[in-house]
């Protein structure tokens, strides 16, 4: 799993080089920002079934679910396939709070992504609309401090971005 750490240690072993000053620095910002994750991290650990549910909600209440035929997708399999795929996105965050990086994301999120949902003639907006009220629905100091709120919705518009 890639962390901010091994990414940068990898990319200055790439390179041939010790890691510099910047590269250091980077570090240096990821461990001081790591209280704040991990508060992140144990709040959405503790209510994950009820954020994917919520968020969730949002999406059916926006979307029909129309494949390319304009069938509907509403039957509950999809719906149950609907969820876990928000419960695996918020997972895939909690994890990258705690490595203080996008590598789970990256690794197990979002590379070929598009391609699954394109293949499945699954539309990406839900997804989209999910998660984006997930990140407008979360607040400081109700759920989490405003660090902490700052890294988990800055992990959440990454995902949103690449579902974009």
């Amino acid at each position: 799993m890639k962390s901010v750490i091994s990414t940068v240690i990898s990319a200055a072993d790439a390179a041939g080089r010790f890691p510099s000053t910047s590269d250091l620095e980077s570090i240096q910002g990821s461990i001081q920002r790591a209280a704040a994750r991990m508060e992140a991290a144990e709040k959405l650990a503790g209510n994950i079934d009820a954020v994917a549910k919520e968020a969730y909600d949002a999406c059916i209440n926006k979307y029909s679910y129309l494949n390319n035929e304009g069938e509907a997708h509403s039957t509950p399999v999809f719906k149950e396939k609907c969820l876990r795929d928000i419960k695996h996105y918020m997972r895939l965050i909690n994890y990258c709070l705690v490595v203080g990086g996008t590598g789970p994301l990256d690794e197990w999120g979002i590379a070929g992504q598009r391609e699954v949902y394109r293949a499945l003639s699954l539309p990406t907006a839900p997804y989209v609309e999910a998660l984006t009220f997930a990140r407008n629905r979360a607040c400081a100091p109700r759920d989490m401090s405003a660090q902490a709120l700052t890294e988990y919705t800055a992990l959440l518009d990454y995902v949103i971005n690449s579902l974009s």
